[in-house]
């Protein structure tokens, strides 16, 4: 296998990524950051109506394409009820739980794009105030956002220009440790956007052509469950969805490999696709794991379930404590894109 160019600069890229605010929903200032890198490399790239990003690398085959996607939407929240104590009530956007946000420091963006930074707590957070402020339940009633300005009731909340509606969204407290590990919020799917980025530039420097022509989707919705459903190129015969492989009890992923996905709570992938890449891992000496996530749907998921007629799959690097303070290691970053490289220069399976 050859020596992975790039690791300082997809780890770099991660820490710039998850560092932009960016909630389903919120996500055009990182999908122009993401704009703006592609260009610098001469790639051609488009925007469809629901605000994603599409760039496309011509190849030898233009009769049969194929089509990567990673997301950039993150999970967040937006102000459901601004509060008669001058604090914010949250409803989520995207599937987690709220103990995984508490005490964790936030922004609140208005309409008018003014920014405001805060703290996510429980209303009875105080030990010296709340006997049993420890058994009380982590929900949409009791965790509340603190502003960090002078407010104490609602009308002076809303003199700052803060109303129902705006969004939230969590500081990622990013670090890259010595030993290879990136710790941070996002990582689910920033992670796969930075190998995808370095991937086209690693394609442009070594002056590949790839054998079909490829689009590479950065979805702005995947984690509302609809960001890769559309802008397919009828010509599109395989569909490669690269996004966090899940961690846990009973799981074969881990944070230094590849995650291939057999199965999800979408179904089965497409068992050729996933013989192929597996082939391409073994005959490479990637680091692989095969894994089945549960509860857990892609952007290959939506766009099956959309009626499309492709071959699905989907692939990533491993990540620990997924849709809380999440982590993952540069060799998993490594394997991931070394399988991208191989598959993408690899024919089509047979349909």
């Amino acid at each position: 296998m050859s020596t992975y160019p790039n690791v300082k600069e997809t780890k770099e890229l991660i820490q710039e990524l998850v560092s932009i605010p960016s909630p389903s929903g919120n996500t055009k200032k990182v999908i122009q950051f993401v704009d703006n890198y592609l260009k610098k490399l001469n790639v051609k790239t488009e925007y469809n109506r629901k605000g994603a990003l599409i760039a496309t690398l011509p190849g030898t085959n233009q009769n049969e394409h194929r089509m990567l996607t990673a997301h950039v939407d993150t999970l967040g929240a937006i102000v459901k009820e601004v509060k008669s104590n001058g604090r914010l009530r949250l409803d989520l956007i995207g599937g987690f739980n709220y103990n995984s946000i508490e005490g964790e420091y936030c922004e609140i963006q208005t309409s008018s794009g003014d920014v405001f930074t805060g703290t996510i707590l429980m209303h009875q957070t105080s030990v010296h105030v709340y006997k049993d402020a420890g058994k009380a339940e982590r929900n949409q009633e009791n965790i509340e956002v603190r502003i960090d300005a002078k407010v104490e009731n609602a009308e002076e909340v809303r003199l700052l220009g803060i109303e129902v509606g705006d969004f939230v969204s969590f500081d990622s407290r990013v670090q890259i440790t010595d030993n290879g590990f990136i710790k941070s919020r996002h990582l689910d799917d920033k992670a796969s956007v930075a190998i995808l980025l370095q991937l086209i530039k690693r394609m442009k420097q070594e002056n590949i052509t790839l054998p079909y022509t490829t689009h590479f989707l950065i979805s702005n919705n995947e984690e509302i469950g609809y960001g890769g459903n559309s802008n397919i190129t009828p010509e599109t015969v395989e569909y490669l969805a690269v996004d966090m492989g899940a961690m846990g009890d009973g799981q074969s992923t881990d944070e230094y490999t590849v995650s291939i996905c057999a199965k999800d709570s979408s179904g089965p992938y497409h068992y050729e696709l996933r013989k192929h890449l597996v082939e391409l891992a073994q005959t490479n000496e990637i680091g692989y794991k095969l894994d089945i996530y549960p509860y857990y749907g892609s952007d290959a998921s939506a766009a099956i379930r959309a009626g499309h007629d492709i071959i699905h799959g989907l692939i990533g690097p491993g990540i620990d404590s997924s849709h809380a303070y999440e982590r993952t290691h540069e060799s998993s970053l490594e394997q991931t894109e070394q399988l991208l490289y191989y598959y993408l220069q690899s024919n089509i399976v047979p349909y």
